[in-house]
């Protein structure tokens, strides 16, 4: 691997004798000036003196004042540096702790000098105050972010988090661009050469998800005549996006947790174990936590996968942007030779009004029509009869307590719960179908969930066989 261009100079704080001359060595062999500190306050008197440090290496453990302390010093000093955590002691919690102070990256002991490496390179082309670089600035600038504080803060966090190796999972309703973020997770991450593969776990059967994750062997099943691989070797050395984890079957779970534990799996009617390199990054629009109340949703994969959650706000929550956001749509996908659009007041008043049950994935859909149509009357008479369409959808009102009693009967009181939330589901499908005049695609945008998911639970609740007999009994 290539030292970065130039001298940089390393600031290592380590109070091993025998790990501060093996980072030494390996650092001056990769083109870097190395100044070498045993504890906390040489880093510190070495970075007030003003002598020169690129990057700091600090090893959590060290006596007169520790690694912690030493990086809340250096925060407090408003420099502007990257710091990279160094501990024998790898646990989820001490990577978040690391991030959350102020670190760009984690390291455990005993670091491998190919990932020292990687790791400095990462840090020194990333940081810069929390700001993306060049190539991913105009993009973020445009898709992301704008005036709204929850995104400004989320943008301070992508070099970080990019940076790092840690897994993530990112949380936001259906279009809010969770799909494009972890996408440029990836590209800004040291693993950008590399593949990024994605599985829907909602748009795919239950049944197949476990064969298509981790492939199988000739003749795990009927129709296994070949080997095939799975998603996560098809990823290895770069990153998968486990997007609607929340539909993820829960069995399965235990398989995907060993696999973040170990990264270590074994195919479908396979005894071999196969061995990746792969980061995982989980999407959902689900509540994890009322889902693990639910036991729908493993509590320990959930900790696993929340060591960072990115959280993406709807667009209602991002009125002050939509018009920005509107006018970026409109540059990127209007042809070179065609004539500018222009957001009309009226337009912009129906735009600011809607409230957007799809997100920037539906706004992005409006605009490309008002492109081909250039005429903004017809998008305003579409989202103003969009928006009377939602507003007569009922909000069905709670169900009363189940009266029963769950310690005398607690079988039934079950049974009558999963009959009571099926019957809420299915007649929250019929209205929204009927309001939609049966247009599907329409009925999973006023339901908030995706079309394919929409045909999964049509066929699981039998809505055209209970549409059939409403109308047979009308």
């Amino acid at each position: 691997m290539k030292p970065l261009a130039g001298r940089r100079s390393i600031l290592v704080g380590e109070d091993d004798a025998e790990v501060r001359d093996y980072l030494a060595v390996t650092l001056r062999c990769r083109g870097y000036d190395v100044h070498l500190a045993v504890d906390g306050e040489g880093v510190v008197g070495h970075l007030s003196a003003g002598r020169p440090a690129s990057l700091v290496l600090l090893d959590i453990m060290m006596p007169n004042k520790d690694g912690w302390e030493t990086l809340r010093d250096i925060r407090s000093m408003n420099m502007d540096i990257p710091v990279i955590m160094l501990s024998g002691m790898s646990s989820p919690p001490h990577v978040v702790q690391a991030i959350r102070s102020g670190a760009v990256d984690f390291l455990a002991k005993p670091v491998n000098h190919e990932d020292l490496g990687r790791a400095i390179e990462q840090a020194l082309g990333l940081w810069g105050g929390g700001r993306l670089p060049e190539e991913a600035e105009a993009f973020g600038e445009g898709m992301f972010f704008g005036k709204n504080p929850a995104m400004n803060a989320l943008k301070s966090w992508i070099p970080k988090v990019a940076a790092s190796d840690v897994p993530v999972l990112i949380q936001g309703e259906t279009g809010t661009g969770k799909e494009v973020l972890a996408r440029l997770l990836h590209d800004l991450s040291s693993r950008a050469k590399k593949p990024f593969v994605k599985l829907n776990c909602a748009a795919v059967p239950s049944e197949l998800i476990e064969s298509e994750l981790f492939g199988y062997e000739r003749g795990a099943f009927t129709g296994a005549f070949q080997k095939k691989p799975g998603l996560f070797e098809m990823a290895d050395g770069g990153t998968i996006l486990l997007d609607e984890i929340g539909d993820m079957d829960v069995r399965l779970q235990a398989k995907l947790l060993q696999v973040l534990q170990d990264q270590q799996f074994r195919r479908v009617g396979g005894t071999e174990v196969v061995s990746v390199n792969v980061r995982v990054i989980a999407a959902t629009h689900r509540d994890l936590l009322q889902a693990i109340r639910d036991r729908t949703f493993r509590e320990d994969l959930y900790y696993r996968l929340d060591i960072f959650t990115l959280r993406l706000p709807s667009l209602r929550d991002r009125t002050e942007d939509i018009v920005s956001l509107t006018e970026f749509l409109i540059a990127k996908h209007s042809p070179a030779d065609a004539p500018a659009l222009v957001v009309t007041p009226p337009l912009r008043s129906a735009l600011l009004t809607y409230r957007w049950p799809g997100n920037i994935r539906q706004l992005e859909n409006v605009v490309r029509k008002f492109i081909v149509l250039r005429d903004p009357d017809v998008i305003i008479r579409e989202l103003t009869a969009t928006e009377k369409e939602i507003s007569a959808v009922p909000v069905r009102e709670e169900e009363p307590t189940l009266k029963r009693s769950v310690e005398s009967e607690p079988g039934s009181v079950l049974l009558e719960a999963s009959r009571v939330k099926q019957e809420t589901e299915a007649e929250a499908i019929l209205r929204a179908l009927h309001s939609s005049r049966w247009n599907r695609k329409q009925a999973a945008g006023l339901l908030n969930i995706e079309y394919k998911t929409l045909l999964y639970k049509m066929k699981k609740l039998a809505i055209e066989e209970r549409a059939s007999k409403m109308s047979l009994s009308a």
